[in-house]
């Protein structure tokens, strides 16, 4: 039998990327970040990929894969990560999927048959909609809200993925392992702010500046998460101080939405950091 795919699964700042690293070094494992942000290239600081080290201990897949601005859908990184896992355990190692968008988790794990491309009528009808009532849209059709749900282009997206990714499997693939990191809020909200510090003495304002020069900051890419602040920063709409806690809670919020998405798959195993390590550690041990 193949190798199992192991997916690692949690809100940001959980410390799944730690753990698939600890364990993929000890089983032979390859990593591939599940992450619609760190697949822009450049976008190093502000998206936390993984570090240079953990990279040089394990293989790291899913980063890098398009200039900021380009275009990268769910069905783009289904079409690369099934390639890449075959990859993998073509070379007796086990791949592991690691990352906490939703949709990229699940279009590889329920076998999402991705749609044809956007409808233009219905695309046309949505960009007539306000930023209001396309949110107000997403509630009642249960559609989850983007991460910048502030940006029309965003809700635009969102409803017309919903719309088209409803072909999928009601159970996981075979030999495939899914664990969620169950983490108390208390806990969490400190690794936030923790991280939250890291990114600003490691330069994510510098970075942030200068994908703004190359890239303009107009660009999808830069609309979200931590770029669109120091955008707003630049133009004196906050403080350093309220930078810093604009992003805090821009994160936050983002936790709260991965938790709720994957709530919604109940082939997960929820575990702490500790439980989880064990149990995936005597998942892959080798059968005596």
């Amino acid at each position: 039998m193949a190798t199992p795919l192991i997916v690692i699964v949690g809100p940001t700042a959980s410390g799944k990327s730690g753990l698939a690293v600890s364990l993929a070094e000890r089983h032979n494992g390859e990593i591939i970040c599940a992450d619609s942000r760190t697949v822009f290239k450049g976008m190093d600081i502000g998206t936390a990929k993984p570090s240079r080290e953990d990279q040089a201990r394990v293989p790291h897949w899913g980063i890098d894969l398009v200039e900021p601005g380009e275009h990268f859908s769910a069905a783009d990184f289904q079409t690369y990560a099934l390639q890449k896992i075959s990859e993998i355990r073509a070379r007796g190692n086990v791949p592991f999927l690691v990352g906490g968008t939703g949709l990229y988790v699940d279009g590889i794990v329920f076998n999402y048959q991705f749609g044809a491309p956007a409808n233009v009528v219905l695309r046309d009808t949505l960009n007539g909609m306000s930023i209001d009532d396309l949110r107000l849209y997403c509630k009642k059709n249960n559609v989850m809200l983007p991460e910048n749900e502030k940006n029309k282009r965003h809700l635009v997206r969102a409803i017309e993925q919903n719309g088209i990714n409803k072909e999928r499997q009601s159970t996981p693939i075979n030999n495939c392992i899914i664990v969620g990191i169950a983490t108390d809020n208390g806990t969490l909200l400190e690794r936030i702010h923790a991280r939250s510090e890291q990114l600003f003495e490691d330069g994510v304002v510098e970075e942030a500046n200068m994908l703004g020069k190359k890239y303009g900051w107009e660009n999808e890419a830069m609309s979200g998460n931590i770029y669109k602040l120091i955008f707003k920063f630049n133009h004196g709409e906050l403080t350093r101080d309220s930078l810093r806690e604009a992003f805090e809670q821009s994160d936050r919020r983002l936790a709260k939405r991965q938790r709720t998405w994957f709530k919604r798959n109940q082939f997960i195993e929820w575990k702490s950091l500790n439980e989880a390590e064990k149990y995936l550690d005597s998942s892959l041990a080798p059968s005596e």
